[in-house]
């Protein structure tokens, strides 16, 4: 059985990227979703056991406002995304 010295890399040349990460934009489409959205909009992806507990987006919109109502005035500035 043969092994290779660490570092070496005949199956995938260090500029270049493997084929299965190779992508033709060419072939692709515009963003289905993109419509969906109206200026000013953020999505926000809730965790699975979160999100069985509301119906819609607008019961997390109508919690989230009592939760800002209810939080001190300094609480209140925009935290950065991230």
């Amino acid at each position: 059985m043969k092994t290779r010295r660490a570092g070496s890399r005949s199956d995938v040349d260090r500029d270049d990227m493997r084929r299965e990460y190779r992508f033709d934009y060419k072939k692709a489409g515009s963003n289905r979703f993109a419509g969906r959205f109206q200026a000013g909009r953020v999505a926000v992806v809730l965790d699975p056991d979160v999100a069985s507990v509301f119906g819609s987006s607008n019961t997390v919109n109508r919690l989230l406002r009592s939760v800002i109502a209810a939080m001190p005035e300094r609480g209140r500035r925009r935290a950065k995304a991230g």
